[in-house]
């Protein structure tokens, strides 16, 4: 089989080369292109704008520039919740020991000495590049459950809370499905947890498939229950997306001797939507999304009920 050079592109790691300076680019990228992605920038702010366009996995950055020095752009990169993970490694002709403790305290990773030495240079970047590779792969451990691989409770609750302050500051609603499978217990005493995993797994994945827009959010909120946040969706729009989730599971067929509402594995969904008089809390929108689960599992189950 021939291999993919797009493909083999497409994962190489990202490295930011800055410097003011374009000879000192071309050493750096000549060094490190033939084992990474490079992109470059000649000043501070195309550094700034080039990672808000796509973080880099690594940055090499310049100490010594004029308008932004390097320390002001690892200050605003580390001050800034959606680029302070990325590792800055700072190049400079300085070897002063206030100057390397300045910039480890503003949260550069490491220092890289002029005049460049390409052996160093690949060695610390590779290292760190392994290093980061390794955090991410962490970080989204820590954040996805580990039986079904949609996200988990943690991923749920941070989600819920930056939806939430959206929420208030554009006034557009923000609506919260609590799912739970109807007599899982008995499902487990039947078949064996091997197959309640098994279950799991595969209505997970069938309820994952039909989620269609990027911000919506189905996760596992622990046991045999799920829950999905709807930015942006009224009330009746989120009792539309319960029902095709509810029809979903149901379609799936899963064989569930010890049901006594049906046949087949079956799931029972409660449904909130956050009015615009409603407290600016996230516990008010999950106690309500979980008395409405609590009316449909004591109302017959396989079905939805709604909290006005």
């Amino acid at each position: 089989m021939e291999n993919n050079p797009m493909s083999a592109e497409s994962e190489r790691a990202t490295v930011l080369l800055v410097d003011d300076v374009p000879a000192n680019l071309s050493l750096l990228s000549n060094i490190l292109r033939d084992d990474y992605r490079i992109q470059l920038a000649t000043s501070g702010a195309k550094a700034l704008e080039l990672v808000a366009a796509g973080a880099p996995d690594l940055i090499l950055l310049d100490v010594m520039m004029p308008d932004m020095d390097g320390y002001e752009v690892c200050k605003r990169l580390k001050s800034d919740p959606k680029t302070r993970d990325i590792p800055v490694l700072f190049v400079t002709a300085q070897n002063q020991v206030e100057d390397e403790e300045l910039g480890l305290t503003l949260g550069a990773m490491d220092y890289i000495h002029k005049p460049i030495s390409p052996p160093i240079i690949k060695a610390r970047v590779r290292n760190h590049i392994a290093l980061k590779l390794q955090t991410d792969a962490l970080k989204r451990l820590s954040l996805f459950d580990g039986l079904t691989n949609i996200p988990n409770r943690r991923h749920f609750d941070n989600t819920l809370d930056n939806e939430m302050h959206r929420a208030i500051r554009t006034q557009y609603p923000l609506s919260l499905l609590m799912i739970d499978v109807d007599y899982f217990k008995p499902f487990n005493d039947c078949y064996g947890h091997g197959t309640g995993d098994a279950c799991l797994i595969q209505i997970a994945q069938a309820m994952q498939a039909v989620m269609n827009r990027p911000m919506d959010l189905l996760a596992r909120y622990g046991g045999e229950e799920f829950v999905t946040l709807l930015p942006g969706t009224n009330l009746e729009g989120a009792c539309k997306v319960a029902e095709t989730l509810r029809q979903t599971v149901a379609s799936l067929k899963i064989p569930h001797a010890l049901s006594p509402i049906s046949e087949h594995v079956t799931i029972s969904i409660g449904v909130a939507c956050r009015a615009q008089s409603d407290p600016k809390s996230t516990s008010y929108l999950l106690r309500r999304a979980d008395q409405a689960l609590y009316q449909a599992k004591h109302t017959g189950r396989n079905q939805i009920r709604h909290i006005e």
